[in-house]
Order: structure tokens, then sequence, then C-alpha cells
């Protein structure tokens, strides 16, 4: 199967900060697992070799300056062309030898994005902690978007050319996992996942995700992502919130009117006719812009149909 993913461009993508003791490892894997493909690493201001020891790998290195995995992703994106591509981190955690089934699984089936998975049997490479956030995360995301992943946070990620090519890159940080599989739901892109074995770290390379700060910028993200693209549900929300306050306070009000004809607090009635007119506009926006996100969600589908998947041609001859 391998015979047709040869015939296509493979490019493997690497973020890296500070992973001088990971990356000769990852580098030198890639290469062996997917033969004749581009490995490239992209260092994100690195100040431990992290340069010098990607290069002496056989890898051809480049810096973003601008700091966060986000922007690297974003330059790495915009600046590789190839027909197939290849993410994953750099600290040596996730298998190699899984790549060539995952690219293959694009071909064979025609996808746009291939998540590895994580399947893990060792505490220290998937805490806890970090299953548990991922799962909350990816149920939401679910919840928000339709059908979505297991392992919605995976670094390990097989795309076409045609996703990267009409990816809206905004991301800064870690919440570009999330970013990518909002993306693919969006756009209702055809997209799987692959089981994918996932280690500890190598003794001496350290984590730079943070439990609590990534896992809030990701809960934003997908805050952000919901009023940019559900934005009439997003804003049926405070809608309903506001409604629902001013018929609370109002039911009071509306008794004492019906026994006495009177309105006893002229500074509740008010509120409840705030409120009201507060729920009133939140509706409106949200049906004005959920008019601009469909306009918004088909130039998106244009750009993605503009650009052509060069591995079908591949796969089929």
């Amino acid at each position: 199967m391998y015979g047709a993913t040869r015939m296509s461009r493979v490019a493997v993508l690497i973020p890296c900060y500070n992973e001088a003791i990971a990356i000769p490892v990852v580098v030198r894997d890639f290469a062996a697992a997917l033969p004749g493909a581009r490995i490239y690493v992209y260092d994100n201001n690195s100040s431990d070799g992290t340069i010098q020891a990607a290069a002496a790998a056989g890898a051809t290195v480049r810096r973003q300056d601008l700091q966060g995995k986000g922007h690297v992703v974003r330059r790495m994106f915009a600046d590789v062309d190839a027909d197939i591509y290849v993410l994953v981190d750099g600290d040596a955690t996730y298998n190699a030898a899984d790549a060539p089934a995952m690219v293959d699984r694009l071909l064979k089936e025609q996808l746009d994005m291939v998540v590895g998975s994580r399947v893990s049997d060792e505490m220290e490479a998937y805490r806890r902690g970090h299953r548990f956030g991922n799962w909350l995360l990816t149920e939401l995301t679910g919840r928000i978007f339709g059908r979505t992943f297991s392992d919605m946070l995976s670094g390990y990620r097989v795309f076409s050319r045609r996703f990267v090519k009409s990816y809206p890159a905004h991301a800064a940080g870690f919440e570009v996992e999330t970013e990518l599989t909002v993306h693919a739901l969006e756009q209702h892109m055809p997209v799987a996942e692959h089981p994918t074995h996932y280690v500890a770290r190598m003794d001496g390379s350290v984590s730079k995700l943070s439990t609590w700060t990534d896992g809030w910028r990701i809960l934003l993200t997908i805050l952000k992502l919901t009023k940019n693209g559900r934005p009439l549900a997003f804003f049926s929300i405070g809608a309903i919130v506001s409604s629902i306050l001013s018929l609370m306070l109002a039911i009071p009000l509306i008794s004492t009117y019906a026994e006495t004809g009177l309105v006893p607090r002229f500074p509740t009635a008010i509120l409840c006719a705030a409120l009201m007119l507060l729920a009133a506009i939140f509706l409106v926006c949200g049906l004005i812009l959920d008019t601009v996100t469909l306009g918004r969600r088909e130039a998106k589908r244009l750009a993605y149909l503009a650009c052509p998947l060069h591995q079908l041609k591949d796969a089929d001859e």
C-alpha cells in the first residue's frame, strides 16, 4: 500500500521548543518509517541546541520567532508545499511506525485528516488529569459541533493538501489542535482516527504543556469558535437567560398589579423591561451573525474545493 504514498510528496512537520534530547530520535524514526519524505523541524526559540541536533539528524531546520505552537503550525502550513502532511510533536512520544498506515488510510479512503488517537498503559505518558481534560473538552466540542473524535487534542495527524491550504489558522498556542478539529467538523470533511501507541517522554525531556493554563485556553478557544461558528446558538443562550430572569422578576409585579392596579416597585419593572430588551438584542445579534457566518463558511468551502487533492490521482494509478 505504501507504493501509492511514494508517488506523492510527503512532508513531516515537527514543531519544536527545547527538544534537543528527543528530536534526533523523532527525525530518524520518521525518516525510516517514511522513506523519501522531507522532514521539516521548525524551531520556536529553543535555547538547548535543538536546531543543531535536528540538523545533524538530517532534518531541514527553519525558525519561527513568534512563541507558541499555533504560530509554528501556521508558518509550517504556509511555507511547505507537499501532497501529504504529517504533523507530529518533537518529544518522541508518538510512534513513527504508525505513520505509513495513517498515510495509506488517508490515500485509500480519500480523507482530509487522520488523527492518531493515543493508546497508552503508561500513567506517566498520559496522566489521569490529562485524560479527563481531553475527554471533557472533546465531549464539549462534540456537543457543539456534532460528530467528533475520541482524542481531539492529539498532536499526531496526517493531512491532505487541500486541508492544509484552506485552513484559516488563528490559534497561537496548544489550542491549535482544537482549531484543526473544529475546522474539519465545520466543513464536514472526510476524517478518521487511527490508534497509535503513546509513550512517556525520554529522560531529561520536559513537557511544555501546562494542564490548567492550556486547558483554560482551549476552553476559551472552544467558546470563541462557538461564537464565530454557531452564533445563533451562542447568542440564543443569552436571550433565554435574560428572558427567564425578566419573567421571574416580573411575576410578583404582575400579581400585585392584578390585585391592586398599582406597580409599587418601578426600579424592578424597569429592570424587567431592560432584561427583555437585552434578550431581544441577543436574538437579533444571533440572527444577523448567523447569516454572516453562512457566507464565511461558504467562502471557506470554496477555498477548500479550490485546492486539488493530488494524492487521489496517485492512489488510483
